[in-house]
């Protein structure tokens, strides 16, 4: 395991936190989080961001209103991720709440289209004669296929949270709070925020304009929350409070049963329980099976799973998800030894301390589906940015990106493009995840540039790794009532975290679980007895470096286990004192 520094976070905790009813670890963990009052933590939906100050969406609603009204052909354009699925799902509901019958939706198959609208894309697109096209989680870069569809004679609405380029598509209107102009006070939106914000706004209209005067049902958006949290959690944006609202207002319908049959299917084939349910549980088990659609067939599938209204249609198809995600985690599992072979002999010359500052991975056999979860897996393990290259056509290769804090991974893929005109064919993505093109030719050269670029922005620090910690917890501390009130404190996530402690502790047992955990025992210096802990995927090896004594940052966690509630700890990571 890459060696890590294990940083204690020190914040004074505020008077209005202080003398607030919060358990004293849940006011210390909030401080570190930049929450000062409590006020920062109520998850209630009149404190959402209001819809009026994103750029363009007067002109969507206007469009939107128009062909409900008109019942025109209105056809969603989708991503093949989790977002993009919960995206097209949360719109066509939508739509169809709000009257809309004729309402369609349209996903590229990653292997034959890429991502995005393309031109390609439209001319499938035309066989459904739609007046209205609305892209959800793409089109901020889809100059040439908005050209072909407007030049079609179909209205383009394109809704996006992806960073824009220097250009813009001629849509005939664009929502994205990341577009130039836009003065929507949270950047961090998940495609699936965009459009539920748009249709909140259409509803609105609507109302005003006495739609829901004439016999019609007014909807209730808040019925669309269960799949607005799960897009969000499961694109790993930061969840600031917009998000956060978002996100526990969603588990909040979950829990209580209230939420589409494709979710409760999903979480019933994964062995979850659908009342104690955190973000966690979305990230960790839900959005997987549904993106192992994308990334192994066609996302439609995961689509149409979110869409059902029957539960046995919906079982069905969950465990065809399931299954795709075993094949998806075995092909994970064997790309992911390649890479490692493949990194050897540099890890062999070098070790892994002086590996280069970026990695650029290529394999002819991998599976272009997989590639982003293999950047993923081998940034965690190097604490390095990764791309993971993989074959397409043509003659080229398509990448994924994942970055580590310190590197914008879509600005330096863009000043790669500026330095070395014509070696990207193209890129787009986020601060954190990317995704290029360029020709397989050209890997050794974009390799080079590339390990240059992070070279500009990180240093040795970076690289190094930091476990950022909220302190100690005191062996009186590390109980179930904490543990239960830490796991419904959040939702925790990307830029909220789930809350990280470190201690000294003696292993006084172990064993490995699962065939790859490790089971432990652990005493901290102050308790008169052991707590269960368990480490996951981590190598029993490394006990050996210990002496029995341990420096551990840790998770204090719930442990139900036939109905038995422990407490106990996931160790992150560990060093011998």
């Amino acid at each position: 395991m890459h060696k890590r520094h294990i940083h204690r976070l020190q914040q004074t905790v505020s008077a209005e936190l202080n003398q607030s009813d919060l358990h004293p670890v849940l006011k210390r963990i909030y401080s570190h989080r930049g929450i000062n009052d409590p006020a920062q933590v109520d998850y209630s939906l009149e404190h959402l961001m209001p819809m009026a100050s994103l750029k363009g969406l007067d002109e969507a609603v206007n469009i939107i209103r128009q062909a409900i009204e008109q019942n025109q052909k209105i056809l969603i354009v989708g991503d093949f991720d989790a977002d993009g699925a919960t995206s097209s799902a949360v719109a066509v509901r939508a739509l169809n709440m709000m009257g809309a019958t004729q309402v369609s939706y349209l996903v590229p198959n990653r292997f034959d289209f890429g991502y995005g609208l393309t031109s390609e894309l439209v001319e499938v697109a035309k066989d459904y004669q739609p007046d209205v096209l609305i892209t959800v989680d793409n089109g901020i870069s889809s100059i040439h296929g908005v050209a072909a569809a407007k030049n079609a004679g179909i209205k383009v609405v394109v809704t996006d949270h992806h960073l824009a380029g220097a250009q813009l598509p001629e849509a005939d209107a664009i929502v994205n709070p990341n577009q130039p102009g836009c003065d929507f006070g949270s950047k961090n939106l998940a495609g699936v925020g965009v459009i539920f914000y748009v249709m909140l706004a259409v509803r609105t209209a609507l109302r005003h304009a006495g739609f829901f005067e004439q016999g019609r049902a007014e909807p209730n958006m808040a019925s669309l929350l269960d799949l607005v949290a799960l897009g969000t959690v499961a694109d790993v944006v930061p969840l600031d409070m917009n998000n956060r609202i978002l996100v526990a207002q969603g588990l909040k319908r979950i829990r209580a049963g209230k939420c589409c049959v494709g979710i409760q299917a999903i979480l019933k084939i994964a062995g979850r329980d659908i009342g104690d349910l955190v973000a966690s549980d979305l990230g960790f088990a839900v959005g997987p099976r549904l993106n192992a659609a994308g990334r192994l067939e066609d996302m439609s599938l995961g689509i149409e799973c979110l869409l059902t209204d029957d539960m046995s249609r919906a079982m069905d198809i969950a465990a065809q998800l399931d299954e795709l995600n075993r094949n998806r985690r075995a092909i994970e599992t064997d790309m992911q030894q390649q890479a490692m072979a493949d990194l050897q002999p540099l890890l062999d010359e070098l070790g892994d301390e002086q590996l280069p500052m970026a990695l650029s991975l290529y394999n002819s056999d991998w599976h272009q589906g997989v590639i982003g979860i293999l950047a993923s897996r081998i940034k965690e393990k190097f604490n390095r940015p990764v791309i993971a290259f993989a074959d397409s056509d043509h003659g080229e290769i398509k990448g994924s990106a994942r970055s580590i804090k310190g590197l914008h991974i879509r600005d330096a893929l863009e000043a790669v493009a500026t330095r070395h005109p014509g070696l990207i064919i193209k890129f787009g993505g986020h601060a954190m995840a990317a995704g290029l093109s360029l020709k397989a030719e050209n890997f050794n050269q974009f390799q080079q540039a590339f390990e240059q670029e992070a070279g500009r922005h990180l240093d040795e620090n970076a690289l190094r790794g930091v476990i950022e910690s909220d302190g100690e917890l005191s062996a009186s501390e590390m109980n179930l009532q904490l543990a239960e009130c830490l796991r419904q404190a959040g939702p925790w996530g990307q830029h909220f975290s789930e809350p990280v402690f470190d201690g000294e502790f003696e292993i006084t047992n172990w064993r490995i679980v699962g065939e790859k955990h490790l089971k432990m025992q652990l005493q901290s210096m102050d308790a008169d007895a052991a707590i269960d802990a368990i480490a996951f995927n981590m190598d029993a090896s490394r006990l050996e470096e210990t002496d029995g004594f341990i420096h551990a940052a840790f998770r204090l966690d719930v442990n139900n286990f036939r109905n038995n509630k422990t407490a106990q700890l996931i160790v992150d990571y560990f060093e011998a004192i």
